[in-house]
């Protein structure tokens, strides 16, 4: 059976963190309006898919989470909200592949990033339909399909479903109706979902997700990469959607770099930078209720809703202990002495 773990955190408890050796990290890092999503494995090879709009903030964000290399990073497509942060990647570290949708950009972004991959030595692989092995994980290319109008970036984006175990992650970029349509008519609904941790479709953008795509994704968890923008993202189209699904919905603007922890196997632990994270209540017209204050509780405490570990094994690998009594996850059955500090 697998467990899901939603871990909640307080401030910066995770944002130092480098990844566990181990097991499988995901982070959707906190980059503002845009996305970039880092990838690592088990035994430490890492992809970062996109990487926000901000050079600056990429490097902040290499530097919080201690990367130590690079071995692909990859563009869904050429806009700047997407491909910025793959500049100081691509110089930092040197990757040996950048994945792209094979359609240039005529920006000084993308002439800046294809200069930064050449002078690095990193070979550019086109997306096509391949299986990229990161250590034990397995990534499957999505590439834009066939008919697909070349003038288009967001309906270019090139996708990743990444696999461990029985865990899927899936992201697409800035896919919009007629390549999500394109997809189902070149895979098999099983072939999606149901996904465990889904990336929304440009961050949550009306002509993004679909009823149609995420009847086959049925997705558990979304992650909404956003910030302060003009464009009204996320829509209530998007975030009605989501609610339709009965998916658990996190954003970047709200809860930080969102990370996900994979055990051997599949079960995993949501974790967030700051805030909570929560189920919203069912229904296109409900409204997510606000997280609740968790109060010291007796010797013997109730769990805290929507926060289980089944073993200290997935506590330390959510980064939260000790667990102490009070704390969101904390009980009785962890404490093996009983002294209020589980997992010790």
């Amino acid at each position: 059976m697998k467990w899901l773990f939603s871990a909640l955190l307080c401030v910066g408890l995770a944002g130092a963190q480098a990844a566990v050796p181990g097991v499988l990290t995901i982070r959707f890092l906190d980059v503002g309006q845009g996305d970039a999503v880092l990838i690592t494995s088990p035994e430490g090879k890492s992809v970062l898919y996109d990487g926000g709009r901000s050079e600056p903030r990429m490097r902040e964000l290499l530097t919080q989470y201690r990367v130590k290399s690079l071995d692909l990073v990859a563009a869904s497509h050429a806009d700047a909200d997407h491909i910025t942060g793959l500049i100081p990647a691509v110089q930092l570290f040197k990757p040996k592949l950048f994945l792209n949708n094979g359609i240039p950009a005529t920006t000084q972004t993308w002439a800046k990033l294809v200069g930064s991959v050449q002078a690095a030595g990193t070979t550019g692989l086109l997306a096509s339909p391949r299986v990229i092995n990161l250590g034990s994980v397995k990534i499957t290319v999505l590439p834009p399909p066939a008919g697909m109008p070349k003038t288009e970036q967001n309906l270019n984006s090139a996708g990743l479903l990444v696999q461990y175990g029985t865990f899927k992650a899936l992201m697409t970029g800035d896919s919009e109706t007629a390549e999500t349509a394109g997809w189902l008519k070149t895979y098999p609904a099983s072939f999606f979902g149901p996904i465990d941790v889904y990336k929304s479709i440009h961050h949550g953008a009306a002509n993004g997700d679909n009823a149609a795509w995420l009847a086959a994704v049925r997705p558990k968890n979304v992650v909404i990469g956003v910030g302060p923008n003009t464009y009204g993202h996320p829509t209530e189209t998007a975030l009605s959607l989501y609610r339709s699904v009965r998916a658990t919905t996190y954003r970047t603007d709200q809860s930080g770099t969102v990370t996900v922890t994979v055990q051997p196997g599949g079960a995993f632990a949501i974790s967030t930078e700051k805030g909570s994270s929560r189920r919203p209540p069912a229904g296109p017209s409900a409204v997510p209720a606000s997280p609740r204050p968790v109060s010291p509780a007796p010797a013997s405490p109730a769990l805290a809703p929507g926060v289980f570990y089944p073993n200290c094994a997935a506590a330390r690998a959510a980064g939260v202990t000790p667990l102490l009594r009070g704390q969101p996850g904390y009980r009785s059955g962890l404490d093996g002495d009983g002294d209020g500090r589980a997992c010790e």
